[in-house]
């Protein structure tokens, strides 16, 4: 089995945190991805530039300053730290964005009522130089970054480029997608850390929306596991980033979505 793993922005954002997952991450067995968010570092850098952050139903406005900023900092600052640190944990990392070897060509998102600007959806996932550098003993750290085939980088969605890697990588291995960040699972109640859902399937999902369990920022992670299930991946785990060694093991402590 091979374990394509996100890390929330929330654990970027927490060094402790951060070190931990990376040591643990670094551990575990056989092959494994990692995508990364990127946490309030563009932010900052972009405050300290004079360049504002707009955001638009919790999503980033990428406007043509805001893509610079965004391709500065995911794809060379955050992409390179994390590879460097994994490194120092004995794990052969190699840091890539969606243009790199073309895995992952995207377009630009279509203006409708809201302009997104240099955001990108994914038309596909090039899977073939992916399993070559996996097969060649590597393991691959994605920016949460894309491009158009035209010279044009693009911002993407981090947990959408995660799916979209597993359920290419299920045409050649079974796969189980993590998504790790700072809370333990799914919950039943927000104000409860210790309330986790171990698992959830169509019908399950499907009752916990008529009964208004789930919060808005857990609904994207699931439409994008069940997605992910759908396309040929084995199984989704949603899960506390300290817990990706059991995640990766017989034994998981989070939300299994099956």
């Amino acid at each position: 089995m091979i374990f394509v793993i996100k890390v929330g922005g929330n654990v970027i954002d927490n060094p402790e945190l951060l070190q931990r997952f990376l040591k643990n991450f670094a551990a575990v067995p056989g092959k494994k991805i990692l995508i990364h968010g990127g946490g309030k570092i563009a932010t900052r850098i972009g405050d300290k530039l004079g360049i504002e952050s707009r955001y638009v139903n919790g999503r980033r406005i990428t406007d043509a300053e805001t893509i610079d900023v965004v391709t500065m900092v995911y794809g060379g600052l955050v992409n390179k730290q994390l590879v460097a640190k994994l490194q120092a944990n004995g794990c052969n990392a190699i840091g890539l964005t969606g243009a790199d070897a073309n895995i992952i060509p995207a377009v630009k998102r279509p203006v409708k009522e809201i302009d997104y600007g240099f955001a990108g959806d994914i038309s596909t996932v090039q899977a073939a130089p992916l399993k070559a550098l996996l097969e060649a003993g590597l393991t691959p750290v994605f920016a949460p970054l894309t491009h158009d085939g035209k010279g044009q980088m693009l911002n993407t969605n981090a947990d959408t480029i995660a799916s979209s890697l597993a359920t290419a990588l299920s045409a050649y291995y079974e796969v189980r997608l993590i998504y790790c960040f700072e809370k333990k699972g799914v919950l039943h109640d927000a104000n409860n850390d210790d309330a986790v859902i171990n698992l959830i399937d169509r019908q399950i999902y499907q009752e916990l929306l008529e009964d208004k369990v789930l919060t808005d920022g857990i609904l994207p992670k699931l439409e994008n596991a069940f997605a992910a299930i759908e396309s040929g991946v084995k199984e989704v785990l949603i899960g506390h980033a300290d817990d990706v060694l059991s995640n990766t093991s017989d034994t998981v402590a989070g939300t299994l979505i099956r």
